[in-house]
C-alpha cells in the first residue's frame, strides 16, 4: 500500500469557500475509483489558526495501478490545470488499522512528519513506528490510521482520520476533512503490510 499527498498552498487572502465547492462538486467523482484505499479530502485555513491555507488531500492506495491511473490520468491533470504541478509526496505505508470511532465519518485528520535520527537503525525506527501505531490508533475517537516511511529521505509518517472536528494531536498538522472517497477502505489489510 503507498500513501501520497500533495499540499497546494494558497495565498492568506484566499476565500477557501472556493476549494470547499470544489470538493463538493467534484469529491464523488474518486468515490469508487479501482484501486483506491482511501482519499481524505483535506483543508486547513488560516482563519482557524493554521500557519497557511492550504488544499492537501490524502490518499492510501492499495493498487499501485490505481495510484498510477490517477497520477497520469484525467483526475491530477485537473489540479495541475487549476493549481500548476505540485510536489507529490510518497510514502510506502508500514500499518493501516481502524480505530474505535471506525462508524462515524471524518471530520478532522492530524498528519505528523518525523526525521528518522541517525542514532537509530531504520528497522528500529519502524518498530517503535508500529508500537506506538498500535497504542495511539486505541484513542477515542480515531476513524483510521495509517503510519508510513520515506525511505529517501528517512522520514516517518503517521496519518489519523478523527470523528471529531476539534481532534488535537500534539506536534501534528491538523486538518478539516471536507469528504472521505474510500472505495477499497474495507479491503485494506489491517495491520503491518508485511
Amino acid at each position: 500500500m503507498h500513501a501520497l499527498q500533495y499540499e497546494i498552498t494558497l495565498p492568506a487572502d484566499y476565500d477557501m469557500e472556493i476549494i470547499r465547492k470544489r470538493v463538493a462538486t467534484r469529491g464523488h467523482l474518486l468515490d469508487a475509483f479501482p484501486g483506491l484505499g482511501l482519499k481524505a479530502y483535506l483543508m486547513r485555513e488560516r482563519a482557524d489558526g493554521s500557519p497557511v491555507n492550504q488544499y492537501a488531500p490524502f490518499y492510501l492506495w492499495a493498487e499501485p495501478a490505481g495510484m498510477n491511473a490517477f497520477l497520469w490520468g484525467p483526475g491530477f491533470q485537473g489540479i495541475v490545470e487549476d493549481f500548476g504541478r505540485p510536489v507529490v509526496q510518497h510514502w510506502t505505508t508500514l500499518a493501516y488499522d481502524e480505530g474505535p470511532a471506525t462508524a462515524e465519518v471524518p471530520r478532522a485528520a492530524t498528519r505528523r512528519r518525523k526525521a528518522i535520527p541517525d542514532r537509530l537503525t531504520p528497522a528500529e525506527a519502524v518498530e517503535r513506528a508500529l508500537e506506538r501505531h498500535a497504542a495511539e490508533v486505541r484513542a477515542d475517537g480515531v476513524v483510521a490510521r495509517a503510519v508510513a516511511v520515506d525511505p529517501r529521505h528517512w522520514e516517518l509518517l503517521t496519518f489519523t482520520l478523527w470523528a471529531d472536528g476539534a481532534a488535537v494531536e500534539p506536534n501534528a498538522d491538523r486538518f478539516q476533512v471536507l469528504h472521505l472517497s474510500a472505495p477499497g477502505r474495507s479491503a485494506i489489510r489491517p495491520g503491518r503490510t508485511w
